[in-house]
């Protein structure tokens, strides 16, 4: 009798914050949601490059699952099961989670665990490693995939293969720090080096047991979690308690590292972790003078250079190897050689506590968005945008009153006791401590201008009695 074929499960690991893409990348918008490159954004390219597998596993946090929920909609057959940690504890104790609740849905599963936020161009070299790897997982090796380098790269840790060059692959000599340039142009030189692209495939009780082989004694605390998870809405959320005991450490380090069974499938499908604004400029298609253009933007006389533009018109002028980085309240300037640096400025942000790291001038909300157009003494200008079918929470504001003025679209508007329908060019005052909801009842985009009132104005003033989205305090 032949042996069951075991499932094959993606696992995205969508948990970062991407601060070296700043400002386009910030703690509740990172990189892996925004699109970079062409019509869908690197979750979903992500979530593309495996629609022949099983239903993936994505874990995430808290403040991302209804935009990580909304992106997947739209790219995946079924609803994947998004797992949420409560706070961040790193790849190994992440994995381990999705490998036991994948152990929870299918008898033998092989887990290809992913981060959201890499670019593959040759999705054909991508399946081709992707079956050697699995075919490597099926006799219990620990595979991970080395990304065949290009040039002497210090940015990333490396992999030593006991064989370069073997198609199938090659058990793992060791793993290897990021080096200085004069270590890296030797790895190059010998043949046998891959970058570490963070990229892993094995059975998800072989990962458990060498876990547990190595010495983890936190594994016990990831069960609890996922034991104690709450379902909420169509996440899975950790418990607090039992996921803030598992230690702080990467599956590298957790695992294959020390591992006799670790596995090395070399890749060569023009990846990029694009952790930098350097890392996009060489990924990117350039003009016949090495220029990288997005968006609105005139270029002349310029070299080697990157100009993302997100929305107002960027001019470039005699230029060479500087990227430009325009967003709606931050522009960035930088040498193309400094873009590692770039953190320095989300660092700054957080010490002088300013919301530049952590928001965009438009926010994302689970029913739509808010972009904040002016602010000033005792007022506030937002222009908000509600999905069709839509609601926000019915809540209450202790220190401003909003008018709204609907411009397309149709609301519905609960003031106290009262429902009123407003059409455009039609407007609505809520006072100061009156019980208000808005909604969309219609099947367009509903836009309207927002102007608050009162002597203070920020989102923390609210008070929320019902919400369509689990956020009333219990």
């Amino acid at each position: 009798m032949s042996k069951a074929k075991a499932q094959i499960v993606p696992v995205i690991l969508s948990g970062g914050s991407g601060s070296r893409l700043w400002p386009k990348s910030r703690h509740t918008y990172p990189k892996q949601l925004h699109r970079l490159f062409g019509n869908a954004t690197m979750l979903q390219h992500t979530v593309n490059r495996v629609q022949h597998l099983e239903t993936p596993i994505v874990v995430c946090n808290n403040d991302q699952r209804f935009m990580v929920a909304e992106q997947l909609s739209h790219v995946c057959k079924t609803a994947p099961d998004i797992i949420l940690e409560p706070l961040a504890r790193n790849t190994a104790p992440a994995i381990a989670v999705a490998a036991m609740h994948a152990l929870q849905k299918y008898p033998n599963p092989i887990l290809v665990v992913l981060a959201a936020d890499h670019l593959i161009k040759d999705m054909g070299a991508f399946h081709t490693a992707l079956n050697h790897a699995v075919a490597a997982a099926e006799q219990n090796k620990l595979v991970t995939f080395g990304v065949v380098p290009t040039k002497p790269e210090t940015g990333y840790g490396y992999v030593q293969a006991a064989q370069g060059g073997a198609e199938a692959g090659s058990s793992v000599e060791r793993f290897v720090e990021k080096p200085n340039l004069e270590t890296a142009q030797q790895y190059l030189a010998a043949g046998n080096f891959t970058w570490n692209s963070g990229m892993f495939v094995f059975k998800a009780q072989e990962f458990l047991n060498e876990l547990s082989k190595q010495g983890a004694g936190w594994l016990n605390s990831c069960e609890l979690a996922l034991q104690s998870a709450e379902n909420d809405l169509d996440f899975i959320r950790l418990s607090y308690k039992d996921f803030e005991q598992c230690e702080n450490i990467s599956v590298d380090f957790a695992v294959m590292e020390k591992t006799a069974n670790a596995w090395m499938v070399p890749l060569n499908a023009g990846w990029s972790d694009l952790g930098s604004w350097e890392a996009l400029w060489e990924s990117s298609d350039k003009d016949e003078n090495g220029n990288a253009v997005y968006g609105d933007a005139f270029v002349k006389n310029c070299e080697n250079s990157l100009v993302h533009s997100a929305t107002r018109l960027v001019a470039a002028v005699g230029l060479k190897d500087i990227a430009i980085i325009d967003s709606d309240d931050a522009l960035l300037v930088v040498d193309r050689n400094s873009t590692q640096d770039v953190k320095a400025i989300v660092d700054w942000l957080k010490a002088e506590k300013r919301n530049e790291y952590l928001h965009h001038r438009e926010v994302h909300r689970p029913w739509g968005s808010i972009d904040s157009i002016d602010t000033g003494d005792r007022y506030q200008v937002k222009r908000i945008e509600v999905k069709p079918g839509a609601s926000l929470s019915l809540q209450m504001h202790h220190h401003r009153a909003e008018h709204w003025v609907v411009v397309k679209g149709t609301a519905m508007v609960q003031r106290g006791e009262e429902e009123f329908l407003v059409s455009e060019n039609e407007s609505m005052y809520i006072p100061l401590g009156e019980k208000h909801r808005l909604s969309n009842p219609g099947k367009v985009p509903l836009h309207l201008i927002e102007i608050r009132s009162g002597g203070y104005l920020e989102e923390d003033d609210i008070t929320r009695f019902q919400d369509n989205y689990g956020r009333v305090a219990q």
